[in-house]
């Protein structure tokens, strides 16, 4: 007989994949454009608030967000109301549909999403100790080097510029990449391999000790 403790594990873990599969799925739906109308407001959405970020604090970005919400449904409701006034009908409130939607969320739900976050940090938690504590020396320093590099990626751009050139990059570099696939993957595997090779002699060159700690 099976142990309930392994059953529950197992479906939570099944989940966990589904709902993963599920996320990633519709970003990738996203960023390759497959729906243009929906790529196109996600794209703009997050690149006005990003825009918006670099200009003014979160607090005015969010107040003005949900005051320009306000004016639209309130606008709305004023409109409905004086058109239901002269027609002389009574079809209520003009949201009263969205109004009746069951928008709780379900526990199920909630710990759902919770169990996909926590194995995310799970799997962060691994990767810093593994980096940090010098686990493979190579992977440290590959680690380093990319700091490094940050330092003067940093000094030019703040976070905000980051994150607007990200999210360029991140709606635009998918379509490219999918009608010129064949060419850039051919470049992608000659990058690697050279890197490959290079970190192969790196590591041919350090001190016994320190080789047999990848070994183990």
């Amino acid at each position: 007989m099976a142990d309930p403790m392994t059953q529950s594990g197992q479906i939570s873990s099944s989940l966990n994949a589904s709902s993963t599969k599920e996320t990633t799925y519709s970003v990738m739906e996203l960023v390759y454009w497959r729906d243009p109308k929906k790529s196109a407001v996600a794209f703009g959405m997050s690149l006005l608030v990003l825009l918006s970020l670099a200009t003014f604090s979160v607090i005015s970005v969010l107040s003005y967000l949900l005051l320009a919400l306000l004016c639209v449904t309130i606008t709305f409701r004023i409109y409905k109301s004086v058109i239901q006034a002269v027609q002389k009908s009574g079809e209520g409130h003009p949201f009263k549909g969205l109004m009746e939607q069951d928008l709780t969320v379900q526990p199920e739900m909630f710990r759902k999403y919770v169990d996909v976050f926590l194995t995310y940090v799970n799997r962060v938690v691994k990767q810093v100790r593994h980096l940090l504590l010098v686990e493979d020396l190579v992977d440290s320093l590959k680690l380093a080097g990319f700091m490094w590099l940050m330092t003067y990626v940093g000094a030019v751009f703040n976070g905000i510029t980051i994150l607007i050139l990200a999210d360029v990059i991140l709606f635009s570099t998918p379509p490219v990449y999918d009608k010129n696939k064949t060419q850039i993957d051919k470049y992608i595997e000659l990058i690697r391999t050279r890197v490959e090779v290079t970190l192969a002699k790196l590591q041919d060159k350090l001190p016994g000790a320190l080789k047999r700690t990848k070994a183990e």
